[in-house]
């Protein structure tokens, strides 16, 4: 189902966003009108004269019955390299899984013709999904990474992409790490301005970041000069923080003080800069990272495989420490991020209520209370990410891009049931069956600006 381009014109739609963490805002027979750069003008809602003035406009579009307006999903960390290894060796632990699996398939990307064939079968599929922006950590090699960039342009996805920088001899291996820190920088510096300086890149829909791989994978000098380079060219940073316990141990061991103290030290902590994992982050990390302005990506996937440990996702909100989702393919085994939001809850009610089965229930968790709902996790996945990152994504206001999904609640092979069941739920609950139950075969159409990207019909 595509409806066309919808820039410039007005739609009459059911629509369910979470402004903020937990709260759930249900517009229905809202009209949403549209400008020509694809932004949200307005928003009409039912009882005003300005809603019955739209509803009679020729510009008006309506979706067919049965469909519901989402927004579009934001994945704050994807390794893009790593998509042909989804689901592989997850049983071995995370520098044995590098070695072995990790490093020798990300070599390979300095055959861009491999590079822009795994690129573009990935963004396809994340588009299919409604992952409408991403987080990219790309390979080491310069050209590779310009390509990840201009197929995201391609196919009209909203994208941070970060050129990976990895140069310390003891830990990287000889066949796959920068020849040098000054080499590292200045590729990097070559892939900000490609992203910046692109002709098809005038509303700056793809960004660059820079991407040191993880502080044990960089000398001091590469640490340096990335820190540098960021205040240079005002570019936000991403990287992996306190992930699991080899990282987190080898890095206190080495600088004698945190993960997220190190990177911060290093200039490598700035706003709009996301960090994965954070499974071991203190109260002051937490406090470092929101004077930054950095936030995390709370990957509950790879977490579970690697990280050794749940990340205290309530604790971090509570706190004020800016949280969204990610994928972490391939360290993550599904490409879906809505796989990822229903793991963040199910993840943190096993934090709340322990899982040790020879305890009291009172003794088997001292993370209380660390749950979360649908609701939050919805933002998490959408608003929440976005903030994270800076953008004007993830909610229906004026103001913001119209990045959203068309929610097909009837179609055959979907895993939507019973949803007329529903209708009078209140708004969190059937939000709540909208996140469980959604399925590829649901998601009819994605639009990127106001622009179709994705879905079962081509865009006309």
């Amino acid at each position: 189902m595509s409806l066309g381009d919808l820039r410039g014109q007005s739609l009459c739609v059911e629509a369910f966003h979470t402004p903020e963490r937990g709260r759930v805002e249900a517009l229905t027979d809202v009209v949403i009108d549209l400008d020509a750069a694809g932004e949200i003008a307005a928003l009409h809602l039912p009882g005003t004269p300005a809603h019955a003035e739209a509803r009679a406009s020729e510009r008006l579009r309506s979706p067919p019955p049965g469909t519901v307006l989402l927004p579009g999903l934001v994945d704050l960390h994807v390794h893009a390299p790593q998509y042909p290894q989804l689901g592989t060796a997850l049983d071995l632990p995370l520098e044995d899984w590098l070695d072995t699996y990790t490093f020798p398939l990300e070599a390979r990307y300095a055959d861009t013709a491999f590079a822009r064939r795994v690129y573009e079968a990935l963004i396809d599929r994340l588009l299919a999904w409604g992952t409408t922006t991403a987080v990219y950590f790309a390979t080491l090699h310069d050209a590779a990474t310009k390509v990840l960039a201009d197929v995201c342009l391609e196919k009209g996805q909203r994208a941070f992409v970060g050129r990976v920088a990895m140069d310390h001899p003891e830990t990287c291996p000889d066949y796959y790490r920068d020849p040098s820190a000054e080499a590292a920088v200045e590729g990097t510096r070559e892939v900000i301005g490609h992203i910046r300086g692109h002709p098809g890149n005038a509303d700056a829909r793809v960004r660059p970041m820079i991407a040191p791989r993880f502080v044990p994978a960089c000398t001091d000098g590469l640490l340096a000069g990335l820190g540098a380079l960021a205040a240079e060219t005002a570019t936000p940073v991403t990287s992996h923080v306190s992930e699991g316990d080899w990282e987190h141990a080898f890095v206190l061991e080495r600088f004698g003080r945190s993960d997220a103290e190190t990177l911060a030290g290093f200039g490598l902590m700035r706003p709009g800069s996301v960090m994965a994992h954070g499974c071991y982050l203190s109260p002051s990390d937490m406090a470092t990272m929101i004077r930054c302005g950095t936030g995390v990506a709370h990957c509950p996937a790879s977490n579970a495989y690697f990280g050794g440990a749940a990340f205290p996702l309530r604790r971090a909100l509570d706190a004020g420490l800016g949280v969204g989702l990610g994928t972490d393919i391939a360290g993550g085994p599904s490409a879906s991020l809505w796989d990822t939001a229903r793991l963040s809850i199910q993840t943190s009610r096993l934090l709340e209520s322990g899982i040790d089965p020879d305890l009291a229930p009172e003794a088997r968790s001292t993370h209380r209370p660390a749950r979360i709902d649908a609701a939050t996790a919805f933002w998490l996945a959408t608003a929440g990410g976005a903030d994270v990152l800076g953008l004007p994504v993830g909610r229906f206001a004026p103001g913001q891009s119209f990045d959203a999904l068309f929610i097909d609640t009837t179609a055959p092979g979907g895993g939507l049931t019973f949803w007329e069941e529903g209708a009078h739920d209140p708004p969190e609950r059937r939000l709540e069956r909208l996140l469980y139950g959604t399925g590829e075969a649901n998601i009819a159409s994605v639009y990127v600006a106001g622009t179709p990207v994705a879905g079962r019909a081509p865009a006309p």
